[in-house]
């Protein structure tokens, strides 16, 4: 991780199984607030949110995979992609658009239209530049956990169901 920049951890279980840890280090060079929002939502540092449920993503799970584009989960409050909150409040503004969708492995927020960011997030699997500009951006998957990535992606499917269910069994901050 270069200075001082965050890394946080989802260990994540497929099926019943163990599959392995995803690292991600944070931009909180480019984009504090919304590195922050993901930072916290791994540790649980902040308590119980609005919803009554703990702001944390630990048994959350990935609700939609879709084969060669993206994983996406962090809708810890209905589990489905109609919910999620942030640190914040229920959502907060779009910080900016600095860092671009143009590797595999960045992390960046899902939303229902402008400022509308809460807690959930996806994963691309390929350069996706017409997400440019709509979804902030603010992390990446480490090189040596690019592996279960991987591994998630294969549970997905072109409609986004997964093939069978995708746990955040734990999380937390490592750097």
């Amino acid at each position: 991780a270069a200075m001082g920049r965050p890394r946080v951890y989802l260990d994540v279980s497929i099926g019943a199984k163990h599959c392995g840890r995803l690292e991600i280090d944070l931009f909180n060079d480019k984009v504090p607030k919304t590195a922050e929002n993901f930072r916290c939502l791994c540790t649980g540092e902040k308590g119980v949110g609005a919803s009554g449920r703990p702001l944390c993503y630990r048994g959350s799970i990935f609700y939609r995979v879709i084969k060669h584009f993206i994983a996406q989960g962090g809708d810890f409050v209905r589990g489905n992609g109609t919910g999620g909150e942030s640190i914040y409040g229920t959502s907060f503004a779009d910080e900016n658009f600095t860092v671009r969708h143009d590797s595999v492995g960045i992390v960046s927020m899902a939303n229902g239209g402008r400022d509308t960011n809460s807690s959930q997030f996806f994963i691309v699997e390929a350069p996706s530049p017409w997400l440019d500009g709509k979804h902030v951006a603010f992390g990446k998957v480490t090189e040596d956990t690019m592996h279960v990535f991987e591994k998630i992606m294969e549970c997905g499917s072109i409609s986004g169901r997964t093939t069978q269910p995708i746990v955040v069994v734990d999380c937390g901050q490592l750097a």
